[in-house]
């Protein structure tokens, strides 16, 4: 059959039909499980049109390798990640595109206790298996039963606040039309029987895969503008925005601002320290002086690992680290088997807001001034290599300190940079941040962007 284009470094994901249609969805069910050896899987998928009939596909393929299949029905990420380390299974498989476009789909994997599956860890042998379709017959046939670990989820997520600590807050909440609402419905119902102040204000609220209110990415700022409305319009706390398997959750403040997610990591390495002081937190190297300054304030060991799940979740496993934070709104918990939450932040962040009586603009935009940041700034370059080494150049002469974790990140003493190549497309990534400095951001910003148009 050749090549599969659908493999990429962390999961699958591919055009429908070409890339990815339910022929490969059942090759890779047979691939995952011969692989793994798999005796008990655990699947679920988004509320993508095309989920359900590539998940019966993966489901067969499983089935017909030997593996037993608990389908939990339409699910985020996060719930194929609890299911897969509070269960007695050999890992579990999502299928979903987040917030790719329309005619996209695809799968993440991971093995027992939710140990990410991805390039350097069987992504490649299970792509291999899959391209030669060449299947060992297994000694039995496995079954399928739809399952729920929905009570237990919910119980395990509200064990990371102190619901008597909770004070009336008003919450606008937006699924994007994606898969979070029925795990905000069902939080809703256990702050009305523990008696929890919270309302939630719910807009976009049904799943519904043709998207009527566009693909569920609040990165885009086109996809800002309803949460940021409803917020002002209902005199919200706090507005919550999931992508489409709400593994990320981005927040805006009690105006309707939307907060850049660095600022975001740095509140809630703030929060997990003041509990257990003197842990370790990990953070990605794009942006880091306001979460350092944060931690080492907190008395807790800021450790720096290269971007991307699969690296952050090894570097906490390795370090035993309790929360690391990407700025693309990732967060990770080791309570939480290392996986990303996007519904763990905003209960926390709700808690926070509790404790300190302080509007959320008042938490995060003092942290905002003293350390202003260009946010991810993406080029795009003909040659990204090449155009790296251009910038790198222009800018030894000043003495920088070099760290060359992911791509390169300079150091000088009022502002610093990272610039990185990205894994998927021919674009560069900029984050740039100052020392108390909006002038010389912009600067610096107009700078290096006049470098690469050289």
């Amino acid at each position: 059959m050749g090549d599969l284009a659908c493999f990429k470094a962390y999961d699958v994901r591919g055009r429908l039909g070409d890339e990815l249609n339910e022929d490969i969805a059942y090759r890779i069910g047979c691939a995952y499980a011969q692989f793994l050896n798999a005796q008990k899987v655990v699947i679920g998928g988004d509320m993508r049109l095309s989920t359900e009939p590539l998940k019966q596909a993966l489901a067969k393929g499983l089935m017909d390798s030997g593996a037993d299949v608990l389908d939990l029905g339409m699910t985020g990420t996060e719930e194929i990640y609890f299911a897969s380390f509070f269960l007695d299974v050999d890992g579990g498989i999502e299928i979903t595109a987040s917030h790719n476009p329309i005619d996209f789909n695809g799968m993440k994997l991971v093995g027992r206790g939710a140990k990410p599956i991805s390039g350097d860890t069987g992504l490649k042998e299970i792509q291999k298996l899959a391209e030669n379709n060449d299947f060992i017959s297994p000694s039995r046939q496995g079954n399928i039963q739809n399952y729920s670990v929905q009570s237990d989820y919910i119980e395990h997520l509200i064990s990371y606040i102190d619901p008597a600590k909770i004070k009336p807050l008003k919450l606008v909440v937006n699924a994007g039309n994606g898969a979070a609402g029925h795990v905000i419905d069902a939080i809703g119902e256990k702050f009305q029987q523990f008696n929890i102040p919270i309302e939630f204000i719910k807009i976009h609220h049904q799943p519904d895969g043709t998207f009527p209110n566009g693909i569920p990415n609040p990165l885009l700022p086109e996809n800002r503008q309803s949460t940021a409305t409803a917020v002002r319009q209902h005199k919200a706390d706090m507005g919550i925005a999931w992508d489409g398997d709400f593994d990320r959750c981005f927040l805006f403040d009690e105006n309707g601002e939307f907060i850049e997610g660095y600022y975001i990591v740095g509140l809630l390495a703030e929060a997990f320290l003041a509990k257990n002081p003197g842990e370790k937190i990990i953070h990605d190297p794009r942006l880091t002086w306001n979460t350092i300054d944060i931690v080492k304030k907190a008395g807790g060991i800021p450790i720096q690992s290269k971007t991307g799940h699969a690296f952050i979740k090894e570097r906490m496993r390795a370090e035993n680290a309790i929360y690391g934070g990407e700025m693309s709104a990732h967060h990770y918990f080791r309570d939480f088997a290392y996986c990303d939450s996007g519904m763990i932040p905003w209960l926390l962040i709700a808690e926070l807001l509790s404790l300190n009586y302080k509007p959320l603009s008042k938490l995060v935009n003092d942290r905002i001034n003293e350390y202003p940041c260009s946010g991810e700034i993406n080029y795009k370059v003909s040659d990204t290599q090449l155009s790296m080494k251009y910038v790198e150049e222009g800018l030894l002469t000043l003495n920088p300190i070099i760290d060359r974790t992911d791509g390169f990140s300079m150091e000088f003493p009022d502002w610093r940079i990272n610039l990185r190549a990205s894994n998927t497309e021919a674009l560069l990534r900029l984050n740039i941040e100052t020392k108390r400095n909006c002038s010389l951001l912009k600067e610096r910003v107009d700078a290096i962007a006049a470098l690469l148009k050289e």
